[in-house]
């Protein structure tokens, strides 16, 4: 697996505004410094303890991106140094980072994730626990995260058509935040979809960050 190549290759696909996440989940070290030596600076982690295991391990340039689920008792093991949180998908949560980017003295860019997917399993606000955050009280006055934007994951499916209207579906919802007054602890700018299956896809309707893994490193062996 020709590691340096196929980023090479990714990043000839990307678009000016375009951010990778490069996914290193269970890579090895080696593996993400030779994406490293390519220039690459942003990884994303989907377990607290693999990213903070890495964080401790690898140069300290590297920008962490948590993308996968996060528990509220797990966020004080990463909220000294992580870039991006990704995944943040109820109030609770969110509140959680505040408290915890608090003792650190510094506050980390969020990304609320929505459910666009028709699995139940996928992880995810609905568009009315969406809108609730969005126009609460409570996170206006908060000083330790910034709402940067949205993610999501689409259907696990071949079928285009789904995935283009999901992405659409979140591109919309994102549009329309961004229309409205909004406090200085939020900021629409970012739009966090597809994968290496969908990212392409994803591009067309209107992703600015993308979370490639396979494409790049493989199918890892079980």
């Amino acid at each position: 697996m020709n590691i340096e190549k196929n980023i090479a290759n990714v990043r000839l696909t990307l678009p000016d505004g375009v951010t990778l996440v490069v996914v290193s989940k269970t890579q090895p070290n080696e593996a993400i410094l030779m994406a490293y030596h390519e220039g690459q600076r942003i990884f994303g982690e989907n377990k607290v303890q693999e990213l903070a295991a890495k964080y401790t391990a690898l140069p300290k340039d590297i920008e962490w991106h948590m993308i996968g689920h996060l528990q509220t008792n797990k966020v004080k093991y990463i909220a000294p140094f992580v870039s991006m949180i990704h995944s943040v998908d109820s109030f609770k949560l969110l509140k959680e980072i505040n408290k915890e980017a608090k003792k650190s003295n510094r506050a980390i860019p969020c990304l609320l994730q929505v459910h666009i997917a028709r699995e139940e399993s996928k992880f995810g606000l609905s568009e009315v626990e969406l809108e609730d955050i969005i126009g609460s009280a409570e996170v206006a006055t908060m000083k330790h995260i910034k709402i940067v934007g949205l993610m999501g994951m689409a259907t696990f499916t071949d079928n285009t058509d789904t995935v283009k209207m999901e992405f659409s579906y979140l591109k919309n919802m994102f549009e329309k935040i961004k229309s409205t007054s909004l406090p200085p602890s939020i900021e629409m700018k970012e739009l966090s979809m597809g994968m290496s299956g969908d990212y392409l896809l994803a591009i067309n309707e209107g992703s600015t960050v993308v979370r490639v893994g396979s494409t790049i490193f493989g199918d890892r062996e079980k």
